[in-house]
């Protein structure tokens, strides 16, 4: 027949407690450290994943409306360079008197 020693039941109590204190601690320290992250990111001034998007979005049609305009203006250069060349008037100059 065993018998419980009062000695090593404390000890079970006490490591039980202890694990659960340190899991606890953990967890304390996890959201801690978590929220000093987020402070330090905020304090960064850093876009947000959507901002950025948003961003890239607009940029991009930038370029091509800028791209458009550039060869325009190289179709339109291209035709007054090839095109006759339309009369010069010459104009007298009016007297003043």
């Amino acid at each position: 027949m065993q018998t419980r020693h009062p000695f090593f039941d404390d000890m079970a109590k006490l490591a039980t407690s202890a694990a659960g204190m340190a899991q606890g601690l953990s967890e304390e320290a996890r959201t801690f450290w978590r929220s000093q992250l987020e402070r330090m990111i905020a304090d960064m001034d850093l876009v947000s994943r959507d901002e950025f998007e948003a961003m890239k979005t607009v940029a991009q049609a930038a370029r091509s409306e800028a791209d458009a305009l550039k060869a325009r203006v190289e179709a339109l250069e291209a035709g007054l360079a090839a095109g006759p060349a339309a009369p010069k008037t010459t104009r007298k100059p009016s007297a003043k008197a």
